[in-house]
């Protein structure tokens, strides 16, 4: 499929093969300076040490058009830091950050036919990924590394993005304490595989996870956190944990709530039990695919919570917080702090 041949308005969030991916290698203590290729398949040895020890984490962020026709992402430099982060967690030299959003520039300016036109509600997603290459059979990290970055079009990754969802607590844990779950690390997503089939299985959008000591005490979901509205919309209320990975979707929202929208933001321990009293008004699910997804209702194994906001559409409050961050990303707000960034 050329880009060409896209129907923007309705396209799905999957995998489609762009024209060039951007590829690094880390050898002999030092990453050579990347190029971008054709070649969108991986060789490597059976005994790999992503394949044995799953040695490896990821990004995601996303290019789109804005009114005025400009090609830009918004606040690379915050991903590349996060995954900074991530490298260090698991033992992986992280690639420069300077150069990761370079690469990033570089990748997206070479596929630019096939970011989505303004107004389409799609976008171009981009996967920056690195992981343990050379053979590994004792457990150890890594000698060698590849760092990569594929793009690909994408719709929305909720059908009917705005259309509340429902979630359920699941009897699994996301992360351990002082586990990796702060981390964007591939090995987090693979633990949350069957729990989130098994909720698909039983009519559920998602899980809610809490906290794996006390149970007591709101985390984040699969693939995204939790934010919640109180006090009519005055307040926005977001979860505090170790465990919970620092969203950049999140942070932005905290910072549009405080600084444009005159709310007082709370970065704090949520119980379980304030949910299911009834002290807030909406709960949004955040994170780059989404950017807000509004939860109407929490199953409990049989223990209903219905928010104010219902179920037949996103409340008030997260209406007006998407709406301002999908505005700045777009052009048609102003940019705060610089974190829109143009591809020239």
């Amino acid at each position: 499929m050329r880009p060409e041949d896209i129907d923007w308005g309705n396209l799905d969030f999957n995998y489609r093969q762009t024209d060039y991916s951007f590829v690094s290698m880390y050898r002999d203590g030092k990453w050579d300076d990347g190029e971008l290729t054709k070649d969108h398949n991986i060789t490597m040895n059976e005994c790999a040490c992503v394949l044995q020890y799953s040695q490896s984490c990821f990004e995601g962020l996303k290019a789109y058009h804005t009114k005025d026709g400009k090609v830009v992402c918004f606040r690379p430099d915050a991903n590349a830091k996060r995954m900074h982060d991530s490298c260090e967690r698991l033992e992986m030299p992280p690639f420069p950050e300077d150069k990761w959003v370079e690469a990033v520039e570089k990748v997206v300016k070479a596929n630019e036919a096939w970011v989505p036109p303004f107004g389409s509600g799609a976008t171009l997603y981009i996967r920056p990924y690195m992981f343990g290459y050379n053979p590994v059979i004792g457990v150890k990290p890594a000698d060698e590394y590849m760092f990569r970055i594929l793009v690909t079009p994408v719709g929305p990754y909720f059908k009917g993005a705005l259309k509340p969802v429902e979630v359920t607590i699941p009897d699994f844990d996301r992360a351990a304490p002082h586990g990796t779950g702060g981390i964007k690390a591939g090995l987090n997503y693979a633990m949350s595989l069957h729990p989130i089939m098994e909720a698909h299985r039983h009519g559920f959008n998602e899980n809610m996870y809490l906290d794996p000591a006390t149970r007591t005490k709101i985390e984040e979901t699969g693939g995204a956190n939790v934010i919640f509205i109180k006090d009519n919309g005055k307040t926005l209320v977001t979860p505090l944990s170790d465990s919970i990975l620092p969203s950049i979707t999140r942070r932005s929202l905290c910072y549009i709530a405080e600084n444009m929208l005159g709310m007082k933001v709370e970065h704090r321990v949520v119980y379980l039990n304030e949910v299911e009293d009834n002290e807030f008004d909406e709960m949004g699910l955040c994170g780059t695919a989404a950017v807000i997804s509004p939860v109407g209702r929490i199953n409990n194994h049989g223990k209903i919570t219905n928010f104010k906001s219902g179920m037949d559409e996103m409340g008030p409050t997260l209406t007006k917080l998407r709406s301002t961050l999908t505005g700045i990303q777009s052009g048609e707000i102003a940019d705060p702090d610089n974190w829109v960034h143009e591809i020239k």
